[in-house]
């Protein structure tokens, strides 16, 4: 039987923390030296057989692009894997696999998901514990990255304040200079952020973000005094910034700096509070169809041709340290020493017991 491994940021048998990691990053960028030459040799046994068939749930719209041109097409499918993408919101894939639990044999194979979903869903006993030794481009995770045993750790970044420079000349500085009346309409929020933005709240309110009480009742104080748009996802937002909808975004750092990359007008502030980190990867369904293949998937994800390829196009931070990005990109999409010290990583344990909750308040709540 396989121990199961919750260890909390910051406390990796010795390992630095999270956040230090970050500050070094920040100060002087992930460097190559040290990777493992392991991590250049074939996967073993059946994982290093052609053909064979993988379903992959993600999320759709240009994530999933980006996934297909650096990751699938050419590093799984260029092996005579064959993909069927099972593409949707996360609460709805989540709960696909939550209804499979009772099924001898599962219909996913790699659940594209983020860490704290990936928390709740091992908790749940939907996720199985990953082998590592079958997935070489692992040794080039960052050690502090390494925290869950059923999670593949594969981009982050930080819930930053996007705005138009353009008609925005003086940018809220802080989560809490949203909360003025002179932004009434020009605010605009996304539902794949709920959790998020529950957190902002507690953060507000407490100086924590695991209050969720307190963190939506500052959402309803936010909605009453600055009546923000909701957009479904992410690309909504984005148009709603380029079409001059909404003149602010609180969103990923890295959105921020794709829709900017598109020819939006906008720039990215660092909250003055710290940051609230996100970290997106994969797990492996504890009832995967193929999990053999499942393994050579994981690594092509991690492979730092893709990942430099992933992190330029969508500014996202790699979690490959030997990823092999320009000292340009990697100043671009990183935090600064200090905003890297200040990021404010989540209770997953809160989140996991409280998401569900947090999602039914937040539809019927805020989004009305």
């Amino acid at each position: 039987m396989t121990k199961r491994i919750d260890r909390p940021f910051g406390h990796m048998f010795g390992a630095p923390s999270r956040r230090d990691f970050l500050v070094g990053l920040g100060a002087a960028g992930m460097g190559a030296a040290g990777v493992a030459a392991g991590a250049t040799l074939a996967l073993p046994g059946a994982a290093r057989a052609q053909g064979g068939s993988l379903v992959v749930s993600n999320w759709g719209g240009d994530w999933n692009e980006r996934t297909v041109r650096f990751v699938e097409e050419p590093l799984v499918e260029g092996k005579g894997i064959r993909i069927t993408r099972d593409l949707g919101m996360e609460p709805e894939r989540k709960a696909k696999l939550l209804a499979e639990r009772r099924l001898r044999r599962g219909t996913v194979d790699v659940l594209h998901i983020n860490e704290g979903d990936s928390f709740e869903m091992f908790s749940q006993d939907v996720l199985t514990e990953i082998d590592f030794s079958k997935v070489p481009n692992y040794a080039d995770v960052v050690p502090a990255l390494k925290t869950r045993p059923y999670f593949t750790p594969w981009l982050y970044s930080g819930v930053a304040i996007i705005y138009n420079k353009d008609k925005v000349p003086n940018p809220p500085k802080s989560y809490a200079e949203l909360f003025d009346k002179k932004w009434v309409g020009k605010v605009g929020l996304t539902n794949q952020l709920y959790f998020n933005y529950i957190m902002m709240g507690s953060l507000l309110a407490g100086g924590t973000v695991t209050d969720g009480e307190a963190g939506k009742a500052k959402l309803v104080e936010l909605k009453e005094l600055v009546q923000p748009r909701i957009y479904a996802a992410h690309q909504q937002l984005g148009a709603g910034l380029a079409t001059g909808e909404v003149d602010i975004a609180i969103n990923y750092k890295a959105r921020g700096l794709q829709w900017r990359n598109d020819g939006a007008p906008l720039e990215v502030q660092y909250p003055e509070e710290g940051a609230i980190a996100v970290m997106f990867g994969a797990g492996l369904p504890k009832r995967a169809p193929s999990p053999e293949l499942a393994h050579v998937y994981f690594d092509a994800m991690l492979d730092r041709k893709a990942m430099a390829g992933l992190a330029g196009a969508s500014f996202y931070a790699p979690a490959n340290g030997a990823a092999e990005l320009s000292p340009e990109l990697r100043a671009l999409i990183d935090f600064t020493p200090d905003q890297a010290a200040a990021l404010k990583f989540p209770d997953y344990a809160h989140v996991a017991k409280n998401t569900a909750e947090w999602l039914e308040w937040w539809n019927k709540t805020i989004t009305r």
